[in-house]
């Protein structure tokens, strides 16, 4: 996985400097549908990184956000899911919270993660049996999750734009008091890889490509990602949508965050 660990790595760097030229600009906004905005940036990133994937893994099947699902890679072992730019609402806002994020599933299962955000200049990156690592303006650093088992003593990663009162029911049953906010799934899983963060939900709205490269990682890290009813992801299914949405922790606290967020699922 070090060939491609390095080239994800590497389209990660360079498509993050493409979306910081655009991000000089002002964003032309279109809507794929509710709520859900893209822009220029998104479908140039998408572009590059599509072609520099064909170009260097010819037999490995793609899946992006912004690419048509041709379904192509339902007989593919090997699919690298990305979703070019997570976060599109923070980059509209100008605030920054914005990341490239880049992973490979073989058989289904996340293997592989890079997720760049390229106005802090913070990659993250991991592999199954390789580690999960940061590199933070040059410096290069091992990434492990917490030890907390203590939910007063956790901090929940919350989202900034996504914020429900669903969210903060659970964050009040749990007992947690400390939180941090911030845009992209990619960032917030990256918070509790760091140690900064213990917990992060998030009900529907976010698909395959929100997921595999944050989960590769915060697996290498030593934490643990599943739905909402504590099963794993699978990466080879026809569905792209988390329709269960999405438990992402540092492990330990993992099985009871899963149990009381099953408590407050909504009615079928």
């Amino acid at each position: 996985m070090k060939a491609e660990l390095q080239t994800a790595q590497d389209l990660a760097l360079r498509s993050g400097a493409l979306l910081l030229k655009y991000y000089a600009e002002e964003p032309s906004v279109e809507w794929k549908g509710r709520n859900n905005p893209v822009t220029a940036a998104d479908r140039a990133a998408s572009q590059f990184i599509v072609e520099q994937l064909h170009a260097r893994f010819p037999n490995d099947a793609i899946l992006s956000e912004e690419e048509k699902d041709d379904l192509i890679r339902m007989a593919n072992p090997r699919v690298w899911v990305i979703d070019p730019m997570d976060g599109t609402k923070e980059f509209i806002a100008r605030r920054g919270e914005f990341a490239v994020m880049i992973g490979l599933a073989v058989n289904g299962i996340a293997e592989l993660g890079v997720v760049y955000q390229p106005t802090q200049d913070k990659l993250y990156s991991g592999a199954t049996r390789e580690g999960a690592s940061l590199s933070e303006r040059g410096a290069v650093r091992a990434l492990s999750v917490s030890a907390t088992a203590d939910f007063t003593q956790a901090t929940m990663a919350l989202s900034r734009s996504h914020l429900s009162e669903r969210t903060e029911s659970i964050r009040k049953k749990l007992g947690i008091e400390q939180t941090i906010q911030t845009g992209s799934i990619g960032v917030k899983v990256g918070l509790i890889c760091e140690g900064r963060a213990d917990v992060y939900i998030q009900g529907r709205g976010t698909s395959l490509w929100d997921t595999c490269a944050p989960e590769a990682i915060l697996h290498a890290a030593g934490g643990k990602m599943t739905d909402s009813l504590g099963h794993p992801f699978r990466y080879d299914v026809a569905e792209v949508r988390n329709l269960e949405g999405v438990v992402a922790t540092n492990g330990i606290l993992h099985e009871k965050v899963v149990e009381t967020v099953r408590a407050f699922r909504p009615p079928a």
